[in-house]
């Protein structure tokens, strides 16, 4: 056997929870809200992480162990670590240049980095500093003439992967954000300027790197818009159902690997077979949407259950997850590959230009743990220490 990888990383922020703590003292409030509330009560928020505890392993001590492989194949392509960074609107507003920062450490890494069609660096920026190795997750636009050249743009820069994000019929009633004045149309107040300047890391940053805008979608905007015009802007491009028709017109379009995020029923998932993408990843949006629905993992047990539907695609999973624990819970129970979003955004509030790095390395260093208490020597191997 060869010998245990090295794992470097900053050991005073050991877990998703240190680099929270770290994160929110960092970040203005109306930003951390931002990333860290969701819907209503948030309820369904909480269920995302508490229902991880209700997933139980088991070791086989006596077991012959092999080397460990983390790695995963997922749409002709090699990934060293199973799991992904998830698609996260506004992310240089709860930290300077965010998207670059964990977009070239997942090419470090060589772990798939998901481009938000409302984060704040272009499709063009992102390809070039992840060095063409970036997905990117697609904000249905109510006009199908955006809709192409977005597309056409992904083309341009040979996205290997294009996410269809299913469950945004109307934005989420997120009471934190109503308070902070980050609702559509966004505000900016008092409050949230004495925020600001009481995270002056976060101000000199931002200074430095510009204020934050959608820039994907600068091409489409008209110029000098304040930010009435701005949430009417959003409101009027973005707020639109997306039904099978739609998702029919964009896999006639694109002819690499497509993926519905958002997928949570069986109806959905039959649809999306009936549609050929190539994967689904189950998710709720964080919990942004709908309070009274199903944490994601457990929506993910029911649908990974059937066996016809992994035989016919990818079933991934988005939501909850906060250690390499919780990695090897979502894989003992069916998924193919999984995503997180906030953990990454607390790494990159926390360290910086560090965060990423920093963040992606601890959890290889988790869920290396992990396999080996279990004793498994690669990821399929975690679904036989399932406690059913």
């Amino acid at each position: 056997m060869s010998a245990k990888p090295i794992f470097k990383y900053n050991t005073l922020y050991p877990s998703v929870a240190d680099l929270r703590k770290k994160a929110k003292s960092r970040i203005p409030k109306f930003a951390f809200d931002y990333l860290d509330g969701g819907c209503n009560e948030e309820l369904n928020l909480f269920r995302n992480e508490n229902d991880f505890d209700n997933i139980l392993l088991k070791p086989q001590y006596l077991r012959v162990g092999q080397d460990i492989d983390m790695s995963v194949e997922l749409f002709g392509r090699k990934y060293s670590a199973p799991f992904g960074v998830s698609p996260i609107g506004l992310q240089g507003l709860m930290w300077p240049n965010a998207p670059e920062i964990l977009a070239k450490a997942a090419a470090k890494h060589d772990i798939p980095y998901t481009l938000s069609t409302v984060s704040t660096s272009s499709i063009e920026r992102i390809a070039e500093v992840s060095e063409g190795k970036a997905w990117f997750q697609l904000y249905h636009p109510t006009e199908d003439r955006l809709r192409d050249d977005i597309l056409n743009r992904l083309k341009a820069v040979e996205c290997p992967v294009l996410v269809v994000l299913v469950d945004v019929p109307s934005f989420g009633l997120r009471y934190r954000e109503i308070k902070s004045g980050l609702s559509m149309p966004p505000k900016m107040n008092i409050a949230n300027i004495f925020q600001a300047l009481k995270c002056p890391t976060w101000g000199i940053q931002t200074l430095k790197n510009g204020i934050p805008s959608f820039a994907t979608l600068k091409p489409y905007m008209e110029k000098g818009l304040d930010l009435t015009q701005l949430g009417q802007f959003m409101n009027r491009t973005f707020t639109g159902k997306v039904n099978m028709e739609k998702v029919k017109a964009i896999r006639d379009i694109w002819q690499g690997p497509l993926v519905l995020k958002g997928i949570a029923t069986e109806e959905d998932m039959e649809a999306s077979i009936q549609l050929g993408v190539d994967g689904v990843i189950v998710s709720n949006h964080g919990g942004r949407q709908v309070d009274a629905g199903e944490s994601s993992i457990v929506s993910l047990m029911k649908l990974a259950l059937n066996l016809s539907y992994k035989s016919k695609l990818k079933i991934m999973m988005d939501g909850g997850i906060r250690s390499g624990v919780d990695l090897a819970r979502a894989y003992a129970v069916g998924s193919d590959f999984n995503f997180m979003g906030r953990p990454f955004m607390y790494g990159v509030g926390a360290l910086g230009e560090d965060g990423g790095d920093h963040t992606i390395t601890m959890f290889k260093a988790q869920l290396y743990q992990v396999m080996q208490q279990l004793t498994v020597d690669n990821i399929e191997q975690l679904q036989e220490r399932l406690i059913k």
